[in-house]
């Protein structure tokens, strides 16, 4: 695409128009109608928009390359499985992804979920986009046996940690363990985090829908510790459920 320039000897000279700010810049130029520069306008814009975009998914690719497994360095006596703190999964990972143009916002949003808190987590790129992510965690201060363990002040504090926690995992797609397993099976993280979710399920009905899920891929790797454990947790918070109803 192209448009001729009077120069001031009354020649003319073709301008090489690539962008949409080009157009504009023509249109500028032209003292165009100011409808015409709006929608020109606005499509640089949405140009712009979308090269930021392009630029977050190419970093998060990058980033990702760049990151391996996490060292868990807790354990939850309830499960009696190994985790990662949130201080833990930073240490590694914020290095990484502030060299490649990201930042982190955590705040918290409105939850359609009575006695939930809904964690919301804005990820931020250097070239103008930002991403939001958002996770649903309990905050009813209830234990793993149904027995109030905390205060509702104390449970929205524990549910924003770990909310943030799990979405910085999943965020970065990252795995947690070490790397040569420590004499865990190979679907160690991947229990461990089951299990979380089978603890952290509100109703019977979530329960049984999270455990069928779980199952099936706990049974296809053929591992009869971790099939133990699921069931056992499983039996257990079925069990704490029939005791409160």
């Amino acid at each position: 695409m192209g448009a001729l320039e009077k120069k001031p000897n009354g020649s003319e000279v073709a301008l090489v128009i690539h962008t949409p700010m080009d157009l504009l810049a023509v249109a500028l130029q032209k003292e165009a109608a100011i409808d015409v520069i709006e929608r020109l306008a606005a499509l640089q814009e949405k140009a712009m928009l979308r090269d930021a975009e392009m630029q977050f998914n190419d970093a998060m690719n990058v980033a990702q390359s760049e990151l391996g497994r996490v060292a868990p360095n807790l354990e939850n006596p309830q499960t009696h499985s190994r985790y990662a703190s949130y201080a833990a999964l930073d240490k590694v990972i914020r290095p990484i992804y502030v060299k490649h143009g990201f930042s982190l916002s955590f705040d918290t949003g409105d939850c359609p979920h009575p006695d939930m808190v809904r964690v919301v987590c804005y990820v931020s790129h250097r070239a103008g986009h930002t991403r939001t992510y958002r996770t649903d965690m309990p905050a009813d201060g209830k234990g793993a046996k149904g027995g109030d363990v905390m205060t509702k002040t104390h449970a929205t504090g524990a549910a924003m940690s770990y909310g943030s926690r799990y979405l910085l995992k999943s965020i970065f797609n990252i795995a947690v363990g070490e790397d040569d397993s420590d004499g865990n099976s190979p679907v160690f993280e991947e229990i461990s985090e089951r299990i979380e979710w089978l603890n952290n399920c509100s109703t019977p009905e979530e329960l049984k829908r999270v455990f069928g899920a779980a199952y099936k891929e706990v049974k296809a790797s053929k591992d009869a510790h971790a099939e133990k454990r699921l069931i056992n947790t499983y039996e257990q918070k079925k069990k704490d459920f029939n005791a409160n109803h």
